[in-house]
Formats: structure tokens, sequence, C-alpha cells
């Protein structure tokens, strides 16, 4: 189970999930700096923690590194539900608050997921016919 990605991390990730194509220091510490001071030194550290955290690869490009993002941001969103559930003493009630929770629009998504889910689900196979009778009518 991945944990939380902290404040600047999520940040960090959320342009790397957005952009979806290998990013680099550079890139990232300008689109942050719209909306907050920060240093190249620390955009570096933070891409260097997610790839040793296992969030981005990365691969060297002249003298610097492009990272990419090893997971979507539905996959880690995905896992962090999975974990918050699982650690319910009682799953059915978690699901009927988090379900009580949800705008209508999560609930016509959610819906939208099960009928996907269920629609994947292989069905399962038919009985087979005993040898010998195959084609033969059942009584």
């Amino acid at each position: 189970m991945p944990r939380p990605l902290g404040e600047l991390e999520d940040a960090v990730m959320t342009r790397v999930w957005q952009w979806n194509r290998p990013v680099t220091v550079r890139e990232v510490l300008e689109d942050l700096q719209q909306e907050r001071s920060i240093a190249y030194t620390t955009v570096m550290t933070v891409l260097d923690n997610l790839h040793q955290k296992g969030w981005v690869r990365r691969e060297v490009e002249g003298r610097a590194y492009r990272y990419t993002a090893v997971s979507t941001r539905a996959a880690y969103s995905a896992a962090l539900m999975n974990e918050a559930w699982a650690q319910s003493d009682n799953p059915a009630a978690a699901l009927v608050a988090f379900f009580g929770m949800m705008s209508p629009e999560q609930r016509e998504s959610l819906n939208d997921a099960i009928r996907i889910v269920q629609r994947d689900i292989p069905l399962p196979a038919a009985p087979r016919e005993a040898e010998g009778d195959e084609g033969a009518p059942r009584p």
C-alpha cells in the first residue's frame, strides 16, 4: 500500500501524471513557480525522493534526468481507497458511509465502474455433457 503523498509530492506528481510524458526538474519548477515560490533544489529533491519511493523512474538525458510516472493517479487513488477500506473493522458499514458521502455525479461514476467490472468478469463455463452425450437432447 502506498503511503499518501505529502502536499509537495502530490503537487509534483500531479504534473507528472497530467503531462503524461517524461519531465525535467526545470519544467516542474517553472510550472510550480506559477503558484508558489520554490527553489530548483527543492523540486530536484522531491523528484529524487519520489524516485527512491518508486513513484517515478528516471533516465539520464545530457546532464539532467527525465522523470516518468510508474503508475497512474487512478491506480494511486484506488490503492489508497483499498487500504482505507481494509483497515475498517466493518467494511460493509465503511462502504455505506463512503457511498453516503458521494455526490450524485460520483455515484453515477461508481455505477459506471460497476457495470464495466461486471461486463469484464467472465461467465462461468457451462457444465460439460457426459462423454458420448454431446448433441443428444436432454430429457
